[in-house]
């Protein structure tokens, strides 16, 4: 069901009734969490420096990032303010709204960033961006903000293609070299079966809408901001496709269950998965711990017919320092390190992707325990180019809700390709271009 424009400001005011709660008890915590003192004062003790995560649990590079920096900072102490991963952006959001003291922001998104930034909730720190390694650091110009930049990017995601390789080869397939979408769909197709007495899908989409959306802006071209969607059409009748075929779990149902990608792949429901960077950390970490005997490997993303090596999309992750923050300085200081040498060398060592790149951070990535070493896995590692998920602007977090709502609806079915693309183009237009 569409709501009406009545019934969508009505939610809106329950919406900002439930996020002005929200705020007030996340103000509450955080300022018992940042009470340590002013860092790097003269205090003597302990300080504390209060940084917001997400799954800090499931998370493991927060944890290695934060280890190191205390080891190279024996005064100042770390403490998470960890929040649900799918509720982070309206919680920090909410937060910062509130006036909330928390000393580094995690950008999780450049879509949430360019909200807060433009807000003026973040710290002005153009002086680091300018100075030392920052100039090496992959993503950095997506922090741009009219010459000015208020994060620092400490890692830098791309999607590729996760495949289980047991599933492929019980069925006497290699998964192509220069696959294309097709390929992919009929693959999906193919690998879908009843396993143990479960099925198993030939593939996972995630419900983000950059599954689809960005995605297609990239190997299109297209440009999410422009107020012009019909670059979609392809990718979501590919989609719709193998929703109908049922060789993905369907949209509703994975939004219904709050599905989760990890679940999906370690417990074997899916032979593919499209899915970033990031994952790897923690795949690593659950075949170390023994919580999924999954066998494991890279491709790069498929490619639409005709195009020429590898385009996918990224998007770096940053720390920022709130412009509220109760220990600027060892905030800044924070955010140096993670964006350095040391806080790279942290994170390349557990799988993570870090934003600044050297032979020897390179070598640290792929000599890390259980990391596929066959060759398509390490070319999945090349890609050719690497499009931000969206691009950033004045209106990206507006146009971003816009192109969510629709993609929802295209995918539960509640709108077809055609009428789903049209409101984009109409709304954006409308309510955020003119």
């Amino acid at each position: 069901m569409i709501l009406s424009h009545a019934a969508g400001r009505a939610r809106e005011r329950r919406h900002l009734i439930k996020s002005i709660g929200v705020a007030a008890a996340l103000t509450l915590a955080a300022a018992a969490c940042g009470s340590g003192g002013q860092a790097g004062g003269s205090g003597g003790g302990s300080n504390t420096l209060t940084v917001t995560v997400w799954n800090m649990a499931k998370t493991p590079e927060f944890k290695a990032l934060f280890d190191a920096f205390e080891q190279a900072n024996p005064g100042i102490k770390i403490k998470p303010v960890d929040i649900l991963a799918d509720d982070y952006a309206e919680k920090v959001t909410t937060m910062l709204a509130g006036g909330d003291t928390t000393d580094v922001i995690t950008m999780k998104n450049v879509t949430d960033y360019s909200r807060y930034s433009s807000r003026g909730q973040l710290l002005d720190i153009t002086d680091m961006a300018k100075s030392g390694d920052a100039s090496k650091l992959a993503g950095l110009d997506a922090f741009n903000v009219k010459n000015s930049y208020f994060a620092l990017p400490y890692r830098q995601d791309f999607w590729l293609l996760y495949y289980n390789k047991k599933y492929f080869d019980k069925a006497g397939v290699k998964f192509p070299e220069g696959a294309t979408w097709d390929q992919y769909a009929k693959l999906a197709q193919q690998l879908t079966k009843e396993e143990g007495g479960k099925k198993v899908y030939g593939t996972y989409h995630h419900t983000w809408r950059s599954v689809v959306q960005a995605i297609s802006a990239a190997q299109t071209g297209g440009d999410q901001l422009g107020g012009d969607y019909n670059f979609f059409t392809d990718q979501y009748e590919m989609a719709l496709g193998l929703q109908k075929a049922g060789a993905t779990l369907d949209f509703g149902t994975a939004t219904a269950q709050k599905s989760d990608y990890k679940t999906m792949f370690e417990s074997g429901s899916t032979a593919m998965l499209p899915m970033g960077t990031w994952y790897i950390a923690a795949l690593l970490a659950a075949k170390e711990k023994g919580a999924t005997d999954v066998d494991w490997v890279l491709a790069p993303m498929p490619q639409r017919p005709g195009g020429t090596g590898v385009t996918t999309f990224g998007s770096p992750t940053a720390f920022a320092v709130n412009k509220r923050a109760t220990n600027s300085e060892a905030a800044k200081k924070f955010v140096q390190f993670a964006a350095g040498k040391a806080g790279a060398e942290a994170i390349a060592k557990i799988g993570v992707v870090p934003a600044l790149q050297s032979p020897e951070i390179t070598s640290a990535y792929f000599a890390v325990k259980g990391m596929p070493t066959d060759e398509l896995s390490k070319k999945a590692f090349q890609p050719d180019k690497v499009v931000l998920e969206m691009p950033v602007s004045e209106h990206t977090s507006d146009v971003d809700t816009i192109l969510r709502e629709e993609h929802e609806l295209i995918m539960v079915g509640d709108k077809t390709v055609a009428d789903g693309i049209k409101s984009m183009n109409e709304r954006v237009k409308n309510e955020v271009l003119n």
